[in-house]
């Protein structure tokens, strides 16, 4: 009798190989509980941002002595280490998922203001001048003609600061709140090839997603500039 020796599966996670299914298939509630925590610091922490920066943007567009210490600040903070941040973020926010959600948004405020800034100062004067004819107040004058115009640059910084926060939000497993930089850290550690790889390659994917998504918001809210690039070609 001839006896054929039964081929051993070929185990990727044994081997630890950089590309492994049975990882994905074997981690899928640990990859999507990970995915999850990474879009909440990111979707909340760039919100917050916008919701700082916008008064801020146009601080400086009304008051010009404002514009050089508000793009000072947000400059500096933007210079200072995340381990830094963080450290003096904690006796604030403890080691909480606030403490990296605060510090995303500190760093998102440099390019946020920077652009809205840049887009309120591009509306043309006469513009303005037209619409305060027609009795447009400041405010009605801001939300009605100057932000609408400010968009295509807003939205930029708006793409910008999100894909930056994705990528920041991974150094927030230094305090266990990280999304997938937590199982990048967790794989480097324990040299988890197919770890490492497959958390940093869906932390990619959502920045590919992000930007592209805040694009077709950019282009429903902006048709004009649609057609102004159109009317050009």
């Amino acid at each position: 009798m001839i006896l054929i020796a039964a081929r051993a599966p070929d185990d990727c996670l044994a081997r630890n190989a950089w590309i492994c299914g049975d990882y994905l298939t074997t981690r899928s509630a640990v990859l999507w509980d990970a995915v999850v925590q990474h879009l909440e610091l990111t979707v909340v922490s760039v919100a917050l941002g916008l919701a700082v920066a916008l008064p801020l943007a146009v601080a400086a567009r009304r008051w010009r002595w404002a514009a050089g210490p508000v793009l000072s600040v947000t400059t500096i903070l933007y210079t200072i280490p995340s381990l830094a941040m963080f450290s003096l973020l904690l006796p604030l926010y403890g080691l909480s998922a606030s403490l990296v959600i605060a510090g995303l948004v500190l760093y998102s405020l440099t390019v946020l203001v920077r652009n809205i800034l840049a887009g309120l100062r591009d509306v043309p004067e006469d513009i303005r001048q037209a619409a305060r004819g027609m009795g447009y107040g400041p405010v009605r004058l801001l939300l009605a003609v100057e932000l609408p115009l400010a968009l295509p640059a807003a939205m930029a910084g708006l793409r910008i600061a999100a894909v930056s926060a994705v990528s920041l939000a991974t150094v927030g497993a230094i305090v266990g709140h990280g999304g997938l930089g937590n199982l990048i850290y967790q794989g480097m550690n324990t040299q988890f090839k197919a770890q490492v790889l497959t958390a940093s390659a869906l932390c990619v994917l959502i920045a590919v997603c992000a930007d592209l998504l805040l694009l077709g918001v950019q282009r429903l809210l902006t048709p004009w500039t649609r057609a102004a690039r159109g009317a050009g070609a």
